[in-house]
């Protein structure tokens, strides 16, 4: 009876481990080695998206149809 809960908080547990370990590698705002590389941040291009969602692509969006309303 207690197999079903043990598989949804163990994959919740493993879920959150991942997204951690995914924020801690590949954000730029996260320096591990700040000797060589101080700021990793200025490495990357103005067109580069790092983050899950963009909202500013939403915002054009509505902005092209005319909607001011956001």
């Amino acid at each position: 009876q207690l197999i079903p809960l043990f598989l949804i908080i163990g994959s919740g547990g493993v879920g959150a481990a991942l997204y951690v370990m995914r924020l801690a590698m590949f954000n730029p705002e996260v320096c591990w080695d700040k000797k060589n590389n101080p700021e990793p941040w200025n490495k990357l291009a103005p067109n580069d998206q790092y983050k899950v969602k963009c909202e500013i692509q939403t915002f054009r969006k509505y902005r092209l149809l005319g909607n001011t309303d956001f």
